[in-house]
Parts: structure tokens; C-alpha cells; sequence
């Protein structure tokens, strides 16, 4: 790199008076990527423990219908067994018949006691059977199993008792009503709730007549709870859980584990029904099973993310070095160029945008330095002087605006929109330098423009609608360059009335006249303000470029053509610039 007059870091520093652009690009893209970082970690996390819950959950549930088919298992098994006494006609028959002496002996001994014992060992639960027969001619044999030194009786045993014992007893009189294989009854009666036991109860019917089931007695299947939830055990959840089982109307017939007194917030709790007897199986499960995993977990993501944090970082200091070192180089000689001395250079080696920019910058120092120098040796006249200062102070305040521009992007690390921005201010100065034509095609003209809204659109995006409007008729006419893209340049820096805006490009031939127009839906001024543009006694820097353009053109063309606008506050703005339309000479015109 060959640079002139370049002054020291430290003096520069002192002259600025601002923190230099490394620093803030740093510091701009150390806060992108720590608030990056924190919502990654934040959703990373958010997803990893919602996707946990859901497989905790998904577990248990599996665990529960493991529990609830070998439940479900158990009392179909004792619900078969009922059956083949509740079906059983010869059974049944047997049951109505009053007889006595001998036949009652061979009715006791070849049917009702062998079917009642094979009943009572049909499954291997510690089963007891006791059933209730209307016929008082059947011979009654029970135990007492008030004694208490029957209650853990481990044998399966079955009981025949008469009606009487059961008839005034509150469980027998809240029997619902008989439907043909189908009622039957899940409660703790007589001694059950005692022994920790649980009932099956069912009648016994007589169907020779279906339209009247008589009741000819009732069975009552007694098992111990422990064995028949014997699967339901809270150990398969883990630690702290409980499991219980709870009858329809609520209350709860087992439970397994220590029960919860705490906040049931703390616990994921998980139901599973047992349809044939309207149970359910409640889970209760410590949510801190889960955060302990959780918490590892996090711990991880946590690691993870300072790794990112510092490796990012020193990214982005190497990348903030390098770019900001380049445009300060560039603001350097762009300042040089403003306090007069236009004989500092600046080169890059290689192909990129830079290089590009700094051949640009070197370019237009040289020919802001031949036309000064051309001005000063032939002493043109005054409207050439004029007009060739007044056009050489377009190029600089463009391009400042653009690296103000490149400058925000780089601030906020968006570098992939920065290398777009500088590749189209590259083509843009291409299309200005125009070796030094002061006249080119208008053709040119709006290719420059279009340019420029290229640079403007990596800036914008979508917030920004263009559309063109061109006369194809006006190919062949020339103009002074650089009058459209100052124009579309102060919309987008003063016509804002929203998040979004259009613009309208327009070039026409209306007689012997060539129209430009850009039409905004921006802001609008008043009429007062316009005046104030146009007045040339107004020393404020708003409405100069206008000014200059309007210059420009009266200067070259006459006082016939030039500026005009209109406006109306909160509707847009729409400018219309005129020039006579004169042909290219093609032979002729080589340089301007």
C-alpha cells in the first residue's frame, strides 16, 4: 500500500476525537454474538427440556399401561371365573331345586361343592369365595373370618351361606340393577376392609324367563388388594413417586408409595383408566428427577456456549481489524480530497472490492485534479468553471453517505450486505467516472441510477419498491450525468413516513423536452420549504444538493430548464427535472 503525508495512529486519535470504527465494530459484534449466543442457548434449551418432559412423559405412560394390563389381567381372570358360575345352568338349576335328605347330599357333594371349590382355585390368587343362595334347603358351611386369627388364612376356600346372613346389609341393598352378564361390583364388604381385601360381586340368575331375571342367589369374590395390585408399585417410577389407584367416584382403593403433601406442582402427574372397572392409575412423579438432568444438561450448553462466545470474538476482532483499518485508510484520503489536497493515493493489492474502491478514489482524485488544473491553464469560461465545481462535488458527497452506510452495516456485523454494498459502490463509481464525460447517454444516466438503488436495496431490502418508467424513444438523446441518483438518494434520506416507501423513475420526451421525474409516497414538505431549497440566499445545508443540480442544469442548457417540485404533506413528493432533447454526436463527441 503507498500512501502520502499519512500521519501517526496516536495523532489521528487526537484529531477524530471519537472511538475509532475497530472498536466499535468489536464491540457491536461481541454484542451480536453474546444476544446470538443467549437466545441459541434459550431455545437450545427450551427444546432439549421440553423434548425431555415429553419422554419422561411418554415413559411413564408406558410403565403405567404395563401396570395396568397385568391389573387388568388379574381381575379378568377373576371376572372369567365368575363367569362360569354366573352361566352355568345346571348350576343354576341345581340352586332352585328344594330338596332334602339324601338328594340334598348328592346335590351338595356332586354339584354345588365341586363347582364352588373349582371356582375358588381356578386362578392362583389368594382367592376366597363366598356365595349367598335364596333355597334355604342347601346346607350352609363358612368359617368365621371375624376371628382375627383367620385373617391371613392363605388357603383358597369358598363358603355357602343363606340370604339372611346378607339380607338387611347396606352393600346388598346399593346392588345396581341386573343386566344379563354384565353388573357386577368392585367393593370392600364384610370383612374386606379389615383384611385389606377387595370383593367382586355378582348375582346369580335364574334366565328361563328373560323378561324376569330372578335372583337366585350371590357370589362374592374376595382377593387381598396387595396381591391383586401387587404390579402397582411406585419403585418402576423412580424415587419419591407414588402410584395409586382410585375408584370412580374418587376415593382410593391402593396406593404405593409415601403419599404427597407437598405442592402438586412440583409433580408431573400422569392418569391411565382401567375401562371394564372405571378405575385409574395415578402417577405422581418429582419434577427434580428431571432437573437433575436438566441441570447437566444446561451445564453443558453452558460450557458450549462461552467456547462459542470466545472463538466468535476473536473472529470478530480479526475481522473488525481488517476492515476497519481498510476504511480508515479510505476516510483518510476521502478527507485529504475535502481540505484541497487531492495528491494522496491509496492502493490495495489483489481483486476485491477494496481495491476497487481505492482505484475509484485514485481515479477521481486524478481527474478532480486534471479539470482543476484544465480550469486554471485554459481559463475557461466562467459558465465551464462553474459547472465542472458544481458536478465535482457530487461524486464526494455520495460517497460519503455510502461509506456511512458501509460503516453502520460493518457496526452490526452484517458483512455478507457490507461486500454486496462495496461490489455495487464499485460498479456505481465505474459508471460516474465515465472517463471523464460530462455528457454521456441517458441511457447511461439511468443505468447509473439503477446502480446506485442496487447499492441502496442491500441497504433497505424490502422496505424499499422501485419501478421505471422510460420512454423507449429517449435511447438516442444525451444529458449532463448524475442529476437522477441525488434525487433518489434524498428521498431515502428525508421522504420516510413509515417502515416502507416507492419510488416512481420517469423519463419521457414531451416536445422538444426530455422529463425526468421521481415521484416518492413519503413524507411530503410544504410549500414554504421548497421555497427555502430554492432560494439561493438560504446558507443551511438542507436542500444544497437540489440547488446544485438545478445549477448545473441552467448553467449548461439555460435558465428555461432546470428544477421543479411538488409536494403535499403526508401524500409525497414528486421532482421533475428538464432538459432540451439533443441528440448524441456520435462522431463528434469524444470528451467532455
Amino acid at each position: 500500500m503507498i500512501m502520502r503525508s499519512m500521519p501517526s495512529i496516536t495523532a489521528n486519535k487526537k484529531r477524530l476525537g471519537y472511538i475509532p470504527i475497530g472498536y466499535k465494530l468489536i464491540l457491536t459484534f461481541l454484542i451480536f454474538i453474546l444476544l446470538l449466543v443467549s437466545v441459541n442457548f434459550y431455545i437450545s434449551h427450551s427444546m432439549y427440556d421440553a423434548s425431555m418432559r415429553k419422554q419422561t412423559r411418554v415413559n411413564i405412560q408406558g410403565t403405567l399401561m404395563q401396570i395396568r394390563d397385568n391389573v387388568a389381567y388379574k381381575v379378568d381372570d377373576i371376572v372369567q371365573t365368575s363367569f362360569t358360575l354366573y352361566d352355568d345352568q345346571a348350576l343354576i338349576q341345581s340352586i332352585r331345586k328344594k330338596e332334602t335328605s339324601y338328594n340334598n347330599y348328592n346335590r351338595m357333594t356332586k354339584v354345588i361343592k365341586p363347582k364352588l371349590e373349582s371356582a375358588s382355585k381356578a386362578i392362583g390368587l389368594n382367592l376366597r369365595l363366598s356365595v349367598y343362595f335364596h333355597n334355604e334347603t342347601i346346607d350352609q358351611k363358612y368359617q368365621i373370618w371375624e376371628k382375627k386369627n383367620k385373617q391371613d388364612f392363605a388357603e383358597q376356600t369358598f363358603d355357602i351361606y343363606h340370604m339372611k346372613h346378607i339380607i338387611n346389609k347396606f352393600w346388598y341393598f346399593t346392588l345396581p340393577k341386573e343386566r344379563y352378564n354384565v353388573t357386577m361390583l368392585w367393593k370392600q364388604v364384610e370383612e374386606d376392609e379389615r383384611d385389606g381385601r377387595i370383593s367382586l360381586i355378582r348375582r346369580i340368575v335364574d334366565m328361563q324367563n328373560p323378561l324376569e331375571i330372578e335372583e337366585v342367589g350371590i357370589m362374592r369374590f374376595s382377593v387381598r388388594i396387595s396381591e391383586l395390585f401387587e404390579s402397582v408399585d411406585y419403585t418402576k417410577l423412580g424415587e419419591g413417586s407414588m402410584l395409586s389407584v382410585v375408584d370412580p367416584v374418587g376415593n382410593v382403593v391402593f396406593t404405593s408409595g409415601k403419599a404427597i403433601e407437598e405442592d402438586k406442582q412440583n409433580y408431573l402427574t400422569i392418569e391411565e383408566s382401567l375401562p371394564q372397572q372405571n378405575w385409574k392409575i395415578v402417577a405422581q412423579v418429582p419434577l427434580n428427577i428431571i432437573e437433575q438432568e436438566a441441570k447437566r444438561v444446561r451445564t453443558v450448553f453452558i460450557i458450549i456456549c462461552i467456547l462459542c462466545v470466545v472463538l466468535f470474538t476473536y473472529a470478530g476482532f480479526l475481522i473488525s481489524q481488517y476492515f476497519s483499518k481498510r476504511i480508515m485508510k479510505i476516510v483518510s484520503v476521502l478527507n485529504s480530497f475535502r481540505e484541497g489536497d487531492l495528491h494522496k493515493r491509496i492502493a490495495y493489492r489483489g481483486k476485491g472490492e477494496f481495491p476497487q474502491i481505492a482505484n475509484a478514489l485514485n481515479a477521481m482524485g486524478e481527474d478532480i485534479e486534471a479539470l482543476i488544473n484544465k480550469v486554471y491553464l485554459t481559463q475557461l469560461q466562467k459558465k465551464e468553471a462553474e459547472l465542472e465545481m458544481l458536478q465535482s462535488q457530487i461524486n464526494p458527497h455520495f460517497l460519503y453517505n455510502t461509506l456511512s452506510s458501509i460503516n453502520q452495516l460493518a457496526k452490526f456485523g452484517e458483512t455478507e450486505k457490507l461486500q454486496n454494498m462495496v461490489v455495487q459502490l464499485a460498479q456505481f463509481y465505474r459508471l460516474t467516472l465515465n472517463s471523464g464525460k460530462t455528457m454521456i447517454p441517458i441511457a447511461a444516466e439511468v443505468e447509473q441510477a439503477i446502480a446506485y438503488l442496487d447499492i441502496q436495496k442491500v441497504k433497505y431490502g424490502q422496505r424499499m419498491e422501485v419501478s421505471f418508467d422510460i420512454d423507449a424513444d429517449i435511447w438516442s438523446y444525451e444529458t449532463v450525468k448524475l442529476i437522477l441518483q441525488p434525487f433518489i438518494e434524498n428521498v431515502l434520506k428525508h421522504a420516510w413516513s413509515g417502515d416502507r416507501i416507492h419510488i416512481r423513475i420517469s423519463v419521457m420526451k414531451e416536445g422538444d423536452s426530455v422529463i425526468y421525474r421521481i415521484i416518492d409516497d413519503g413524507l411530503g414538505m410544504k410549500q414554504e420549504r421548497i421555497d427555502e431549497i430554492f432560494d439561493p440566499r438560504d446558507d443551511s445545508h438542507m436542500g444544497c444538493g437540489i440547488r446544485n443540480i438545478d445549477q448545473r442544469v441552467k448553467l449548461h442548457y439555460g435558465n428555461e430548464y432546470g428544477v421543479s417540485i411538488f409536494s403535499r404533506v403526508g401524500i409525497g413528493t414528486s421532482v421533475q427535472i428538464r432538459i432540451p432533447a439533443r441528440k448524441r454526436n456520435l462522431q463528434g463527441r469524444s470528451k467532455e
